[in-house]
């Protein structure tokens, strides 16, 4: 199993949560977060942004679903044709196990 954590921008996350829910990926947890990337945070003025909002989308998939679930959030999560800094990161990493609280179960 696999981890997808994505960062996106705020006004994306709805549409990629809908296109992973309509391709068969419900189970999402979706967190306000803030912070900054390559661009440093946008300056306005004397005014310097380094914190800026963004929403962090995760969710737990079978390995062999990682390549449909990459590119749905790439694809929708992308500003524009060939999209801009600031769009985001995804992040994969291995989940070695999955237990359910309410029943105590391992799951597969």
């Amino acid at each position: 199993m696999l981890m997808i954590k994505a960062i996106v921008r705020p006004e994306k996350s709805n549409i990629v949560l809908a296109e992973l829910n309509s391709a068969g990926f419900p189970g999402v947890t979706k967190i306000d977060v803030v912070g900054r990337g390559k661009q440093k945070g946008i300056r306005i003025g004397d005014v310097v942004y380094d914190e800026l909002p963004k929403e962090m989308i995760l969710l737990v998939i079978r390995n062999e679903d990682k390549d449909d679930v990459v590119n749905i959030i790439s694809k929708y999560a992308k500003s524009g044709e060939k999209g801009t800094y600031g769009d985001g990161k995804i992040f994969v990493s291995p989940v070695e196990e999955v237990y359910t609280i309410s029943s105590g179960k391992k799951e597969n």
